[in-house]
């Protein structure tokens, strides 16, 4: 039987690493296996460019393509750029009415936009986050500028009692995740990890019954629909219900390393 190469799209956070940002040797060399074998693997995340580059050099990974910013963004490799990789897909949107919005129903809240090159704008209290290529403005400043992604953190709310406040505000033209914390991540309406996803799948030519996908959390909903139609969708063992819900199978947590068996399973398979 000839070899039949996959699409492999992984989470990072609660998929491959742990709350910490621990990444196990036995998902190291997993991934690194599958790699190996011939199949195309990737990143799929939240998370901005420069915060996934790291996650792509520990992991041994040098795909075409990189999918960010719940979407938003996707990176094409390309050797004369500076980190290896140019912006190859941008999706922003004008983040003035959402702001207004949100901070009518959560005026504590902080908020940080991502611009078209990465640069980023934030509001006071938002020091957990990364902070390089950033800069403290006031809230009125935030929205000068079209964007790749909104956040909307709260941490005096628990992340039910978030969920609730943030769906009675009726957000529209806006697609959104909620994280396991109380924070928000906002796209542009109709962007996600899955239509970026297949945007890429399209280019490089996969069937759609050759696409695996790994993840935990609500931004992974739309790509766990995506995937599953024809191909493979793995939620993590701490996945909320509703991300297991849509999923094609669930695997162990992350602190058991429930990544390893999903990828381990392809190479098993031929």
């Amino acid at each position: 039987m000839s070899f039949q190469q996959w699409l492999v799209a992984l989470d990072i956070d609660g998929t491959i690493i742990h709350e910490d940002e621990t990444l196990t040797p036995a998902v190291h060399d997993a991934v690194g296996r599958v790699r190996d074998a011939g199949h195309w693997v990737t990143l799929a995340t939240g998370r901005s460019w420069e915060m996934t580059l790291p996650f792509l050099r520990r992991l041994e990974l040098n795909p075409e393509y990189v999918v960010c910013a719940n979407g938003a963004i996707t990176m094409m490799r390309d050797e004369h750029a500076p980190d290896g990789y140019r912006r190859e897909l941008v999706e922003t949107f004008d983040p003035g009415p959402v702001l207004e919005q949100i901070r009518f129903g959560l005026p504590e809240g902080r908020f940080l936009v991502e611009d078209p090159t990465g640069f980023r704008l934030y509001t006071k209290g938002m020091q957990d986050w990364n902070l390089d290529n950033a800069r403290q403005v006031e809230f009125e400043e935030l929205s000068h500028t079209p964007v790749t992604r909104l956040v909307v953190v709260s941490p005096d709310h628990e992340p039910d009692a978030f969920v609730e406040l943030i769906d009675s505000l009726g957000l529209h033209q806006v697609s959104y995740a909620i994280g396991w914390t109380a924070w928000l991540d906002i796209a542009p309406e109709g962007v996600n990890k899955g239509t970026a996803l297949e945007r890429v799948r399209g280019i490089i030519d996969i069937p759609r019954d050759r696409v695996l996908v790994a993840g935990d959390g609500r931004n992974d909903i739309e790509m766990f629909e995506w995937a599953s139609v024809e191909g493979r969708a793995a939620a993590m063992g701490q996945a909320p219900d509703e991300v297991k819900e849509v999923a094609t199978e669930v695997t162990l947590d992350v602190w058991s390393d429930g990544l390893v068996p999903v990828l381990d399973s392809l190479i098993a398979s031929g």
